[in-house]
């Protein structure tokens, strides 16, 4: 399971994925065949939430978890990350980076950290997340 995977399975949850609907085709009535890991094989895109997930919400229950401590997740892939007590070393987000297509110098900069945050947020909202404006920018 990739980095990715994870930040979506922490804040989605596994039980809120559900298969990509297939392409219309022959097929388009028939249920979607899925690959391990629950990816279609169909269309060979990742699930999407059953229902929409509020993310800043879902969030916000983690830090309050926690006692709120200082993490400036709607803008810091790092603090995002330790919200979601994943790795956030720099090995890791060079990691995240490769999965999502990062093309810079992987070396932690303020530019790769920033790019990565954004792809997060857009991954989330393409799998079904509803996140706030606040976090997109």
């Amino acid at each position: 399971m990739g980095i990715f995977s994870s930040i979506k399975d922490a804040i989605f949850g596994k039980a809120h994925a559900a298969p990509v609907a297939p392409d219309a085709g022959p097929d388009a009535g028939a249920a979607p065949a899925t690959a391990q890991g629950g990816w279609s094989a169909v269309t060979g895109e990742a699930p999407v939430a059953a229902e929409p997930v509020d993310v800043d919400s879902v969030l916000r229950e983690k830090m309050a978890s926690k006692g709120n401590p200082d993490l400036n997740y709607q803008t810091s892939i790092v603090d995002l990350m330790k919200l979601l007590d994943l790795d956030s070393s720099l090995a890791s987000r060079g990691q995240l980076a490769e999965e999502l297509g990062y093309t810079g110098a992987k070396d932690g900069s303020a530019e790769m950290n920033i790019w990565l945050h954004r792809k997060v947020i857009e991954e989330l909202e393409r799998h079904g997340g509803q996140v706030p404006q606040t976090m997109k920018s």
